[in-house]
This record gives structure tokens, sequence and C-alpha cells, in this order.
């Protein structure tokens, strides 16, 4: 049985950026980091099973399946690699950093997001590109469920996409007033939950019919109130439970809170973590939460010491994560 929380041994060796457990596994974890590498590990036994670089800074990385990794950042290429036999091969560009990889099942695609504002489909059997569609403004998230694909961009517009055929659902703003940090998409296909820099998390439905849209909302968390002032942080990190339709939120201050959006209520909160959390990611079975954590340089003077980049694996249980 795994105690409550570990850390990972040989953790990243500068900011992690992405932690994604394997599509049906909580033997694969998938790390992507500042210090160039997207690392495989296996969280139950705590062992680092190995490890590939790109030239610069990584910045999302996603499973296809149990062996084909994907994985892009600073140097605009789309990297897959085997974690099989250790081949790794380029499989494309962007003209900018790519910012956003993940890997669409429904519509077997591997989609990038990228700052040079397209979002990109691979053919993941041919590794050649089959689609390219024009964003607003820079890509800096993605929720996917089903063939929708969510896009948050800069400016706070935030873009559906129907991956068969790449035509708008739906092209809107954010109901936040700030700078968009995370979407993540409801496992059951009803809607998205984005998060904004000044921590406020909203809960949006893809119906647009003012009967369903009438149940959106917003709501503030990851605030701390010191000496009478009130310190906001950004909400960097959003990880659905795939049964309970739950979700979890990490920020800058520390803290992981696990949410029933339906019912709006905050399920639990854990213990503060050294700083910022950047990444969270639920295992398939919902057992496991990988949780990243980094200094993100939010604060105009740094910490000194500089805090230690860490993955905790921590063990959940249906109280922390199932509906009330």
């Amino acid at each position: 049985m795994m105690v409550p929380e570990i850390a990972l041994s040989h953790p990243p060796e500068d900011g992690v950026t992405s932690v994604t457990f394997g599509p049906s596994s909580s033997k694969y974890l998938l790390v992507s980091s500042w210090d160039c590498s997207v690392r495989l590990y296996d969280p139950v036994a705590n062992s680092l099973k190995c490890k590939y670089t790109h030239s610069r800074p990584v910045l999302d990385c996603c499973f296809q399946d149990a062996v084909h990794a994907y994985s892009g950042g600073l140097d605009n290429t789309l990297k897959m690699y085997d974690l099989n036999t250790s081949c790794e091969s380029i499989i494309g560009t962007h003209e900018d950093a790519i910012r956003c990889v993940e890997f669409c099942p429904d519509a077997n695609v591997v989609v990038t997001g990228s700052w040079d504002s397209t979002v990109k489909l691979w053919d993941p059997r041919s590794n050649v590109l089959s689609g390219s569609a024009q964003q607003p403004n820079l890509v800096y998230t993605m929720g996917l469920v089903g063939d929708k694909l969510v896009v948050g961009t800069a400016e706070r517009k935030v873009l559906v996409w129907d991956l068969r055929n790449l035509n708008y659902v739906q092209k809107k703003e954010s109901s936040l007033k700030y700078q968009t940090r995370c979407i993540q998409c409801f496992p059951n296909g009803q809607g998205y939950v984005l998060s904004s820099i000044e921590g406020r998390v909203a809960v949006e439905y893809l119906d647009q019919s003012p009967e369903v849209q009438k149940k959106k909302y917003a709501f503030k968390c990851h605030r701390i109130k010191e000496d009478g002032i009130e310190k906001i942080y950004p909400v960097n990190a959003i990880s659905f439970h795939q049964q309970f339709n739950t979700f979890a939120t990490g920020g800058s201050d520390g803290y992981v809170n696990i949410w029933d959006g339906f019912n709006k209520k905050r399920l639990c909160q854990f213990h503060r973590y050294s700083t910022g959390v950047t990444s969270l990611s639920f295992s398939h079975d919902g057992t496991l939460l990988a949780i990243g954590v980094s200094y993100n340089y939010e604060l105009d003077d740094p910490p000194d010491p500089m805090p230690e980049n860490a993955i905790y694996i921590r063990s959940v249980t249906e109280q922390e994560t199932k509906p009330k």
C-alpha cells in the first residue's frame, strides 16, 4: 500500500511544466521541464525509467498510448519518443514555441497549440500534419473532451473547435477579467473549467441553450489573508477526476484544492507545498494525484534560497474526490 504522499526521486533540475499519467496505468508518469527534458517515472515504484531531451525547455508532453510520448516547447519542435525502443523522431514544427501538446483518442490526432497563434493536428499513424487552424492570438492552454477542443489564447479569447473538421463550434471571451492560465474539460463532455492569473475559476457549459447557460458561474480561490491584506495567486493547474467529474486546482500559493463543480463546493484542501503548484494529473482510476511543484517567477523578489523542484504522488480517497 502506498503512503499518502511520496516525493519522486530524481526530480527535474528546473521548473516542472507538465505532469501527466499514462492513459491506462498508474505506473507511467510523464514529466516535462524547463531543464529541456522529458522524464518517464514509475511513480508506484518511485523510479525514473527513462529520459529524453529537446534542445530548449519543454513546455508540455502527452501520451498517445503506453509506449509513445509526444512533447514540444521552446525549440518549436514536436517530438515523438518510443518509450520501448528509445527511438525519437521529429514530427514537425511551429513558427514559435509549442505551448500545448495533447492526444485526442476520439479523433486519433495529436494536437499542438503554439505561440505562433495556430493549432496543428498530426496523424500519429503517418506522423504528418493533417490540419491547421488559425487562432486569434497566442495559444496558452487547451482542453480536450471527445472530439471537442477548447483553446484559451492571449487577450482572454476562448474557442471551441470540432476536431473532426476543424470548424468553429463557439468563439467567445473568458468570463474572467484577467489572463487565462488553464482550461480543462469535464470528462462527461458537458463543459469546461477555466482559471486565471487572478485567483479565480469559471465553470462553463458547452450547451448554449439559455437554461444550461444559467448554470455557469465563477468563484474566487487560491487567496491568502496575511496581516489584513489578501494576497491573490494565479491558478496554474486543473485536473479532472475521470469517474466523479470533480477537479483539483493548483495555485502559486502552494495549495491544491479539490472541487465539486456541479454542486459548487470545495471538497478538501491539502497541506501547503514549499512553492507554487505548476501542474496536476489524476491517474486514470482516480486513486493517485501527481503534483508538480516549482517556483514560477511570480514575485518581483525571488525567494532565497530558491525552493526545490519536486513531484509529489498523493494517494487520494473517495472522501476527498467524490461529490457529497
